[in-house]
């Protein structure tokens, strides 16, 4: 269960960036990211995604095999973020508690549309597997490579 690829975005509808670890800070979330300091929704700190969910997608879908497309901060590997809705847990050294399911918007179904599959209907194979949406209890760095680990 392990943090496989970070990414960023520094502002709203700019360019996504991949990232080999980040600071995340207690109740603001990624240093960096446009979502920092944002208290505006619960568990905009930080977002999740499965790697397994989405390589599924690509998949059955005969897309290139491209994880970033989610925009989610952290792709996960080996660990069902689904379970985490509610629930304290930790990537590498820093505590995160899970607030919801980053359900999938338009953007994302239309990132991953094609003549035969319509944004609509990318938004729907996607609910309850788009990732979680979560907040940073404790400050500290995430790296590729750590650890997540459930709360016992």
């Amino acid at each position: 269960m392990t943090v496989e690829r970070i990414f960023i975005v520094q502002a709203e509808g700019g360019p996504q960036f991949e990232c080999e670890s980040v600071a995340v800070v207690a109740g603001s979330g990624i240093e960096g990211d446009r979502y920092f300091g944002r208290h505006d929704e619960p568990g905009r700190n930080i977002s999740l995604i499965e790697a397994e969910e989405l390589e599924a997608f690509m998949r059955d879908h005969g897309r290139p095999n491209d994880v970033s497309v989610s925009r989610r901060n952290l792709v996960t590997r080996g660990v069902r973020l689904n379970e985490l809705v509610g629930r304290e847990f930790a990537v590498g050294d820093v505590k995160l508690r899970g607030v919801e399911l980053c359900e999938p918007c338009l953007g994302l179904g239309s990132a991953l549309a094609s003549p035969d599959l319509p944004a609509p209907a990318v938004v729907a194979r996607l609910l309850h597997r788009a990732g979680l949406r979560a907040d940073v209890l404790t400050s500290g760095v995430i790296a590729r490579g750590a650890s997540v680990t459930k709360s016992a």
